[in-house]
């Protein structure tokens, strides 16, 4: 039997994403979730937003499992059985109208990051949104207390994790071909960022 795993965020955090992701996501075509976790995400967004197919993804097999064990209870047309996807490695992928990364890159090494926002740019096509969701400083300070410990504890696990900084962030996704659109403040003293895929350098007008 499939184990379904619990990430108890997922209930404080789904519904102010919910209502972002309404707004910035196209109104029909494939949405491509990186780091999906639990499957939890996944489930309740693929329900709410049902033109949308909804296609999970991790490197993990325990979430993997969870994921699908979710994914079979929900049994929902627009929820696609879950990607094995290291973000490191090219991405085996069909064609991407959207990606979604909900609390991935703090607890990643930074390369991680960077390959998000480079295969991200490869996939989608000119005036697709990524959207990144977690803590992040703000030119170098946090914007609470809590996640500056957080960062600290983030650190002590693995040096190579930690809140990233939003300039680094949107400097990072420049160079993958990426606008930053919005920032939006979420609960707990979490962001929703919005990058928006530009055209190609060849096709803007001069």
């Amino acid at each position: 039997m499939l184990r379904k795993q619990e990430a108890p965020a997922t209930f404080r955090n789904r519904d102010p994403l919910l209502e972002v992701l309404r707004e910035v996501l196209p109104e029909r075509g494939t949405v491509l979730e990186i780091a999906s976790g639990t499957g939890e995400h996944a489930v309740y967004f693929a329900r709410r937003l049902p033109q949308l197919v909804w296609q999970p993804s991790d490197v993990d097999p325990i979430c993997l499992e969870s994921i699908e064990a979710y994914r079979q209870e929900a049994a929902l047309d627009n929820l696609r059985p879950p990607l094995t996807l290291d973000v490191c490695v090219p991405w085996q992928v069909d064609a991407l109208d959207a990606v979604v990364c909900i609390n991935m890159i703090h607890i990643a090494p930074w390369r991680a990051c960077e390959a998000l926002l480079d295969g991200a740019g490869h996939h989608l096509p000119a005036g697709a949104p990524l959207v990144l969701y977690g803590p992040f400083r703000f030119g170098g300070i946090f914007t609470a207390p809590s996640n500056a410990a957080f960062d600290e504890s983030l650190r002590r696990r693995d040096p190579r994790w930690g809140v990233r900084d939003l300039d680094d962030v949107t400097a990072r996704a420049q160079r993958a071909g990426f606008e930053r659109c919005e920032v939006r403040a979420l609960p707990a003293n979490n962001h929703a960022v919005l990058f928006v895929k530009n055209e190609p350098q060849s096709h803007r007008p001069r």
